[in-house]
């Protein structure tokens, strides 16, 4: 990145999400392997906790919606056997084979996501692809999405189970939507604290509230254990056959089972493969399989429960314990969103998808545990938004659905240049591979597509306002860098200039950012122009993102000597990496390059953009762009500059 543009040199060529490696538990060595028992038992704990947060959360309201759509059909046995049938394979098929199986093997350097699959892709590819990048973009609007949707319903859903809690007798009905709006807000509130004091409680809670799902499915399995017939897929295909186009409906109420399944891919990084893995088929899985078969038998025993089964099936000396083990975990499966949305704009800065932000460790130890203050409160703006808008988990659950469809298509998408690039795949296994899960990925989305009246309109909106302003900055850096490029000098010619006429010369070391190396920085030239000096030593600095993950201390600092004067750094960080130039050019000792950050400068180039009707975008769209700017974090702090060492030189520029 550098002074002279607001992004600087991290330019989409690569790019989640994670999207969500929260840092409540270091990440393990080699991804998986070569650590303790011990260690791996604590992986698999942390990855139920807030990996599998939001998927557990499902149970709440998945099969109710579902079921409700299809009584309006064949109804019968039928329905509710087949509903449970089409849950239990959407898990096997969307979250075991496709996310576990295949997709987590797309790892960029042990990470993954949707930004971190496209930075796979397009180092697959070899060069910087338009589609993927859009691909990318659209896959990171999508998830902001679902991070506003997300706390909204799982809050709301649990909080709705007072409605039949035992000795309320429907006293405190319309305080539900305050109390879930009173959680929320605090749960925001406390985001600048950081979490790592809370989130060793989150595996536990959520193992505890997996098991509890498992044993309350098991006892109801009883009630009639003809269920165990959905886990033959015919029952799902004869439902849909039957019901025609409402079984097509049924299919986005369905999808409600596997919200949540990204994130298995999204935090791979963090836990490692093996724990993800080995805690989704050995605890969430059976878990979810029982309680939804459980859900089923209590229909076919009890039909006149299937406005909400699952608070119905729960007994009621045991239902105040469990009522409150739901809203915990689904303000575990919130924060966990919350958390993924503030990595992924970490990720979308450095790659240039989005202007400076204001990024804050909240740890000193892990690296991962930041705090985004305009996300926050942008999330928090919404997710109240969506409570007053829809008012229940019922209304709610037609806003859900479109924007993880979205991303697992993206995802889908993506992985094509993956297997047939990288892995080099015989066109008829990525044909057999890709195809079915394209076509899964895209009846899903369809069929949450049809929801669009309901409420599916607002993901909608809202990823495409998203697109909109990713694309404007990424427009804009682009338009600001040619014609920064094309009214600059080349460096080697200013260098030649100041041999035949030497300027005075200043004691110290000068630094100039700057995102294109091979032409002489804005402050530079200011520098000479008004103050008509030059420094002892002149460093052109410039912070480049790589398409990988993390960077490094060897590969972090590349220097190059331009002349006597002049010496060409670059300082280069992974996409997940917080940047701090003090820091890393500290590094320079051993490249025989020493700073005493105390006597040196930083020159920055500050530029006031001007909207011009005439070039460029479209005039509103370059209004847009100047008010990102103008808010972006200052360079200054984004960079752990010390600010009593820089100077920032400013000049008019219009786009």
């Amino acid at each position: 990145m550098a002074g002279d543009t607001p992004r600087g040199d991290a330019t989409p060529s690569a790019a989640n999400a994670s999207e969500n490696p929260h840092a409540q538990t270091p990440s393990p060595p080699n991804h998986g392997t070569g650590y303790g028992k011990a260690t791996h038992r604590a992986l698999i704990l942390g990855a139920i906790g807030v990996v599998f947060g939001d998927i557990g959360t499902s149970p709440i309201y998945a099969l109710r919606e579902a079921i409700g759509h299809a009584q309006k059909g064949v109804g019968g046995e039928l329905a509710i056997i087949g509903v449970v049938s089409l849950a239990f394979w959407a898990l096997m098929i969307v979250v075991t084979f496709k996310y576990v199986m295949f997709l987590m093997r797309a790892d960029n350097k042990g990470e993954g996501g949707t930004l971190s699959l496209m930075a796979l892709a397009q180092h697959a590819v070899g060069r910087r692809s338009a589609w993927l990048f859009i691909l990318g973009v659209c896959g990171a609007a999508l998830f902001y999405s679902d991070g506003v949707i997300t706390p909204a319903i799982s809050v709301l859903s649990a909080v709705e189970g007072l409605k039949d809690a035992p000795g309320l007798n429907g006293e405190l009905d319309p305080f539900i939507l305050p109390i879930s709006a009173g959680i929320l807000i605090a749960l925001f509130l406390v985001q600048s604290r950081g979490t790592a004091g809370l989130a060793r409680f989150f595996g536990p809670i959520t193992a505890v509230w997996f098991l509890s799902l498992g044993v309350l499915g098991l006892t109801h399995i009883f009630d009639d254990i003809s269920i165990l017939r959905a886990l033959s897929p015919t029952y799902g295909v004869e439902l849909l056959l039957k019901d025609g186009f409402l079984g097509f409906v049924i299919l986005g109420s369905v999808f409600l089972a596997v919200t949540g399944a990204e994130a298995l891919y999204a935090d791979m990084g963090h836990f490692g493969k093996a724990p993800i893995r080995q805690g989704w088929l050995f605890v969430v899985l059976p878990c979810l399989t029982l309680n939804y078969l459980g859900q089923g038998a209590f229909l076919l025993a009890n039909p006149g429960a299937a406005d909400n089964p699952f608070w119905n099936m729960v007994p009621q000396m045991i239902y105040w314990p469990m009522l409150i083990l739901a809203t915990a975990a689904t303000v575990i499966a919130s924060q966990a969103v919350i958390t993924g949305a503030f990595s992924v704009t970490q990720q979308a800065v450095q790659l240039g998808l989005l202007p400076r932000i204001d990024i804050r460790n909240t740890s000193e130890t892990l690296a991962g545990q930041i705090y985004v203050p305009a996300v926050n409160s942008l999330l928090m703006i919404g997710v109240l938004f969506l409570l007053l808008t829809f008012q229940s988990s019922h209304n709610l659950t037609a806003a859900y659905g479109v924007a993880v469809t979205g991303t697992m298509l993206v995802n889908t998408l993506m992985a094509w240049s993956v297997v047939t690039k990288k892995w080099k795949w015989p066109m008829w296994a990525v044909l057999g591979t890709l195809i079915p899960f394209g076509v899964i990925d895209g009846v899903f989305l369809t069929s949450n597509l049809l929801k669009i009246p309901d409420g599916a309109w607002m993901p909608l909106v809202l990823g495409g306002g998203l697109v909109l302003i990713m694309w404007t900055w990424v427009r804009g850096t682009q338009i600001l860098t040619e014609k920064t490029r094309k009214d600059s000098l080349p460096l080697s010619d200013l260098i030649e200039m100041l041999k035949a006429r030497p300027p005075h010369r200043a004691p110290g070391t000068a630094i100039f950012l700057t995102s294109d190396p091979e032409v002489a920085p804005v402050a530079l030239m200011h520098n000479l122009k008004h103050n008509k000096v030059l420094h002892e030593k002149n460093v052109i600095l410039t912070v480049h993102t790589a398409d990988r993950p993390r960077v490094s201390d060897s590969q972090r600092v590349t220097m190059e000597p331009i002349s006597d004067d002049f010496k060409r750094l670059t300082i280069t960080y992974g996409f997940m990496e917080t940047p701090n130039v003090p820091r890393a050019l500290g590094l320079c000792r051993k490249q025989g390059l020493k700073f005493d950050i105390m006597s040196t400068s930083f020159f920055l180039g500050r530029r006031s953009v001007v909207a011009s009707a005439r070039q460029g975008m479209p005039l509103w769209q370059d209004k847009l762009f100047i008010f990102l700017m103008r808010n972006a974090a200052n360079p200054t702090d984004f960079f752990h500059i010390p600010p009593g060492r820089v100077v920032e030189l400013g000049t008019q520029v219009s786009v």
